[in-house]
């Protein structure tokens, strides 16, 4: 139903025909929580978290309930909303409430009675959440953010091929402009962000501002209208939508060991393959199709000229240093054996219409870059979603769809995780969580090497540990939403020029569990015999073309 616009969505409700709702009502009661006459028109589909929130508090207004059951109502909610979701129960006369919360501050202000569950019973005190605590100290976590029960520990990103500084960019937005379909004005225009390893930035604003709409186009899950988004090519990057639970839905009978092996094991991210800017459109695909005219050279230095036409791109290459496009990728023509491949620039396919594939061998080459520390075993995988707080009763032995909304957004963590991205991107991570997962979470945070990015309406939370704001202005009637960056200057100074740490593998774990240790690598002087047998290697592939600085080797590399 979430192509009907947003009335007709409440009113195909069947609880709502069923009490005889007309569309009179539901209209003054949805302007009443703030809809306007455009967001009335407009499809569901369009609604930010927070909207949809709201939405569905308001359906529940105008069922006019004696009971009413709230599970994690400001969840997506900014700090306005959140005072009105506090307003509207306040001011309910007859009615009981009954809420599922971890917003401490919202249960202080709204709650008579505090149920705890303890040993699998149910107990009942009569007072605020404050006066619970002081009668029982044990549950002072409520007030705090930080974990005494249990700790997060995140996998640190490997080394990036030209990233010896953690202040130096490895995603970008320049001048980025999007309009969803059917919409009047864009809802952003004009970003403009960096993203390092040394980054923590929380994206902050009111709900509707478009923030993760940035986020997606930043990921690259939207196509810009217009501007450039740029990601280093072997750059790996976790994302947990703002709808975590999206990830998951269609693995509901799996257990969350065998998830995390569905989506790793052809070693790339099934997921990271499945965003719009790695869809090719009808026009892209008879771009593709067209004969190329291909200038090679035999090993008889014969020169030839002769059309193909590109049937995949099956491994990539950095070429040279010193731009961002310094990357080419293996060709394998239409038509040809598999041995007679040739490697073509980032900018000429490009040209070719071959951009978005070269999109999926970065992605495919990054995640394989991280298989090698960890193993996709079963024990593997249990020990990395214990490392998120999930014990392997949960993670090995039990289905997703019988876990909780807590247990759930961490086995979507766990998973974005397991490939050691260098970026991580959250949106709304703290929904679902309690105070004791919220502090191990901002522990964990701190301790990771790469780079952060968070969309959260919890102050406490980015507080703790994010140093930089993006503050995203909402957009009004005639203009779109804007971008205003912030943060400590002097931490930020101090963090652009932090040098990246290249750490020797000590130990690896291989597919049986076996930790293996690995000796540090030294380095000999070549014989005389050793050094003339590369320098012919060297000569052959100069001869055949195969030859690239930087690439094939140094002439102080052994070349066996």
């Amino acid at each position: 139903l979430s192509h009907l616009n947003i009335v007709d969505y409440v009113f195909a409700d069947e609880r709502i025909q069923a009490a005889n709702i007309s569309r009179e009502s539901i209209m003054n009661v949805l302007t009443s929580v703030g809809f306007n006459d455009v967001m009335l028109k407009g499809g569901v589909s369009h609604l930010s978290g927070g909207w949809r929130m709201k939405l569905a508090l308001a359906r529940a207004m105008l069922q006019k309930a004696d009971i009413l059951l709230l599970d994690e109502p400001t969840n997506h909610l900014d700090v306005l909303n959140v005072k009105w979701v506090e307003s509207y129960i306040q001011s309910l006369q007859g009615v009981t409430c009954i809420m599922v919360s971890h917003d401490s501050g919202f249960l202080e202000r709204c709650t008579t009675h505090i149920i705890q569950i303890e040993n699998l019973k149910l107990k009942t005190f009569k007072g605020s959440l404050k006066e619970f605590v002081e009668a029982n100290p044990a549950a002072k976590s409520f007030f705090e953010l930080k974990s005494d029960k249990f700790k997060f520990t995140f996998p640190q990103p490997g080394p990036l091929e030209g990233i010896t500084s953690k202040g130096k960019p490895v995603m970008k937005m320049d001048n980025v402009d999007f309009t969803y379909p059917g919409a009047a004005r864009p809802q952003i225009t004009g970003v403009t962000v960096r993203v390092a390893l040394s980054t923590r930035a929380a994206c902050v604003g009111p709900n509707g501002a478009g923030k993760s709409t940035m986020i997606k186009l930043l990921t690259g899950e939207t196509e810009p209208d217009s501007g450039t988004v740029w990601k280093h090519p072997n750059c790996r990057v976790g994302y947990i939508a703002q709808h975590a639970f999206h990830h998951i839905e269609n693995h509901l009978t799996k257990t969350p060991n065998e998830y995390i092996r569905w989506r790793y094991q052809y070693g790339e991210d099934r997921e990271a393959l499945q965003k719009d800017t790695m869809k090719v459109t009808e026009e892209e695909l008879k771009i593709m199709k067209e004969p190329l005219l291909h200038v090679w050279k035999d090993e008889n230095e014969k020169e030839h000229k002769e059309k193909f036409v590109i049937d995949r791109l099956t491994g990539q290459r950095r070429l040279v240093k010193g731009s961002k496009n310094d990357y080419e990728y293996e060709i394998k023509w239409v038509g040809k054996p598999t041995t007679f491949t040739h490697w073509l620039s980032f900018d000429k396919l490009k040209e070719l219409g071959w951009e978005k594939h070269t999109k999926a061998v970065d992605e495919k080459v990054a995640s394989r870059a991280s298989a090698f520390h960890q193993p996709l075993t079963q024990a593997n995988v249990e020990k990395h979603i214990e490392n998120v707080g999930l014990d392997r009763e949960f993670g090995t032995h039990s289905k997703i769809g019988a876990l909780s909304g807590g247990q759930k957004v961490k086995v979507v963590l766990a998973a974005a995780m397991w490939n050691m991205p260098h970026i991580i991107i959250l949106d709304e991570p703290t929904n679902y969580l309690d105070r004791d997962s919220l502090g191990a979470l901002a522990g964990a945070i701190k301790e990771y090497d790469g780079g952060v990015v968070i969309i959260s309406h919890n102050n406490e939370f980015v507080g703790t540990v994010c140093p930089e704001t993006w503050n995203l202005i909402p957009p009004t009637e005639t203009e779109s939403a804007k971008l205003e960056c912030k943060g400590d200057v002097s931490w930020m100074e101090a963090a652009m020029k932090e040098k990246v740490e290249v750490k020797q593998i000590d130990e690896i774990t291989d597919a049986f569990g076996n930790t293996i240790k690995v000796a540090p690598s030294k380095k000999k002087a070549l014989s005389r015999a050793d050094k003339k047998k590369m320098e012919k290697k060297r000569a052959a592939q100069k001869r055949n073309g195969t030859y690239v600085p930087g690439c094939n080797g140094t002439d102080e590399e052994d070349m066996d």
